[in-house]
């Protein structure tokens, strides 16, 4: 049996003797995944908590098969990020910037960068809701995640890092758990998630603000550069291209059965005719349902959603700024070696966490309202990615889009085009879905 070495660079230059062909691909994807699952699951942060669990608590079931809709979805524009980011070794704001000219590129930036902060205080938001429910007191809450966050970020490791953050994301199969105790129906969990139903009282407004807000949630903008950047960070090459296909599709599937879940526990308060606030609300709401366990995990799981959240957009937003400055931007240097990178971070991490603190602040309606901007902000930044793909003297024949990759591409950017009108149309004619 012919035994090879699996050897790469920096710090995944581990040498290690595989003999099998299944081990050695096994190995090799060890090595690749991270990216994928990360950027997929980080996106199921506080946001995502307070969108599902209000479908869930709103709607019943009815709204699951928009999850199953958007599977594909966000596969298929993750995969051309990862193409991209493993084609030209650079993140996504340098690539726009580079392609489009400074105009364009400041815009999508300010873009990036508007609607990351505004997703890092619902992130937050969420540890403060969350918290307080368990008695612990937002001053307290809000500052020890924001140091945590810093912690983690600046030791100067990428391995690190990112070996944390996957055990993070691996926490969320908690929610899976929580699915069986709230004894859903199967027959009606399985026919709402593969054939679209109208809730009670049709598509009104109050619904496709929801739907945008799903879609807004589970496709973000923020996802695009993040995915772009680490794979750059993590210096993934041509022969990574499959294997980091797997982990991104691992990644979406793993998400969207994630929200299914969230939308399951929000269930058990519309099966109860029980109001539904906010995530933490929701928490001590089902305690007499689901039992002590039940609401101590969805709690937990709250603040775990907005840990991962934080990291990831905060990183998307000093990765973007930091290409674009020309300052030095990797996980794998120092503090000192990068000092504008991590700065950034850490400064976008604290203004979040200090407007949270702020009296009276309308945290659940910052948290969904979020949602539905990042949904409207999305369509523009999936068209440059597209056009990226389709430069073949970038990216080769090998990377650049096929024909099928276009038809998928722009029918999803069609489709979004169109929530994005039909939000509009909504707040401007309020009437318009009654």
């Amino acid at each position: 049996m012919e035994t090879k070495i699996i050897q790469r660079p920096d710090f995944m230059a581990k040498t290690r003797v595989v003999a099998s062909p299944w081990k050695r691909k096994l190995w090799h994807f060890l090595m690749v995944m991270g990216p994928g699952l990360i950027v997929m699951e980080a996106d199921n942060d506080a946001g995502a908590v307070s969108t599902y669990t209000q479908a869930g608590a709103q709607y019943g079931y009815h709204l699951l098969w928009v999850l199953l809709l958007l599977l594909p979805v966000t596969y298929f524009i993750q995969e051309m990020v990862v193409r991209l980011g493993i084609a030209t070794g650079k993140g996504h704001a340098a690539m726009i910037y580079q392609r489009f000219g400074k105009w364009w590129g400041r815009f999508s930036l300010f873009d990036l960068e508007l609607v990351n902060f505004m997703t890092l205080v619902s992130e937050f938001a969420l540890i403060s809701l969350a918290c307080g429910k368990m008695g612990i007191s937002p001053y307290i809450s809000v500052s020890v995640a924001a140091l945590s966050l810093v912690g983690l970020v600046a030791t100067g490791s990428y391995l690190k890092w990112e070996r944390v953050v996957v055990f993070l994301c691996l926490l969320d199969l908690t929610w899976v758990a929580l699915l069986f105790t709230a004894h859903p129906n199967a027959g009606e969990l399985a026919k709402n998630t593969f054939l679209p139903t109208a809730p009670v009282g049709g598509f009104n407004s109050a619904v496709v603000y929801l739907i945008i807000a799903i879609v807004g949630t589970t496709v973000a903008p923020w996802q695009l550069f993040f995915q772009q950047s680490i794979v750059a960070d993590k210096r993934l090459r041509f022969q990574d291209l499959k294997s980091a296909r797997i982990d991104t599709f691992i990644g979406a599937v793993f998400t969207i059965v994630v929200a299914g879940c969230m939308m399951v526990i929000g269930n058990v308060l519309y099966t109860r005719h029980i109001g539904y606030e906010d995530p933490s609300q929701l928490a001590v709401a089902v305690r007499p349902i689901l039992g002590t366990f039940a609401k101590n995990a969805i709690l937990m799981l709250a603040v775990n959603a907005s840990i991962l959240g934080t990291v990831a957009i905060a990183l998307s937003s000093s990765f973007a700024y930091a290409e674009v400055a020309g300052w030095g931007h990797s996980l794998q240097k120092k503090v000192k070696d990068a000092p504008g990178f991590y700065i950034f971070y850490v400064l976008a991490v604290l203004a979040a966490g200090a407007i949270v603190l702020i009296p009276n602040a309308p945290l659940q309606v910052i948290i969904i309202g979020v949602q539905v901007l990042a949904g409207v902000v999305l369509p523009v930044a999936i068209i440059f990615l597209q056009i990226l793909l389709n430069d073949k003297e970038l990216l080769g024949e090998r990377f650049a889009n096929t024909k099928w990759n276009n038809y998928i591409n722009w029918t999803i950017i069609i489709v979004l085009f169109i929530l994005s009108f039909i939000l509009a149309a909504q707040i401007l004619l309020p009437n318009i879905f009654k």
